[in-house]
């Protein structure tokens, strides 16, 4: 028998839509792009005043004012590859992107890898704060990303990036 885990979730408009962080026992563990709600679950899900300070720290994150998160991430969640992968984007600094296949290289994978880091950058559960949008394709390309193109170009433009095409 399992048991059943039961998570807490906000919402909040934001410059980039409306977003919704769903909070575990071990910390936030979904970041929802463009959604009003969480989607049903086997587990249960009830909305929480509490997550305030969680909110206003992902809407600083997203203007701009905030470069770090201060609340814990709940990285149960993924394969071990793809959580290898999300640690990997938490080193990518404010300000600087890198492409797929210089982020398979600091992983110690070959630049062959890069298909993969791209898969495993699509299954991320915690968009902006594991910083996704700071990967872009090689050849200047932007890539892509689970929020759309123009969350990340208005992602990267708030760091200081000038989007790639």
């Amino acid at each position: 028998m399992t048991v059943a885990q039961v998570f807490e979730w906000t919402g909040v408009d934001t410059a980039i839509g409306r977003v919704v962080l769903v909070v575990s026992a071990r910390g936030v563990r979904n970041v929802l792009l463009n959604k009003t709600a969480p989607p049903a679950t086997v587990d249960e899900v009830l909305q929480s005043k509490r997550l305030a300070g969680h909110a206003g720290a992902l809407c600083e994150l997203i203007k701009g004012t905030r470069r770090d998160f201060p609340f814990p991430l709940d990285l149960t969640q993924g394969t071990d590859f793809q959580r290898r992968v999300w640690r990997a984007l938490l080193a990518v600094p404010w300000g600087h992107v890198v492409t797929y296949g210089e982020l398979a290289q600091r992983m110690g994978l070959p630049v062959g890898a890069s298909r993969a880091i791209g898969q495993a950058n699509a299954a991320n559960p915690l968009p902006i704060l594991i910083p996704c949008h700071r990967v872009v394709a090689a050849g200047g390309r932007l890539g892509g990303y689970s929020g759309g193109l123009e969350t990340k170009r208005f992602l990267l433009r708030r760091e200081g990036i000038t989007p790639p095409r």
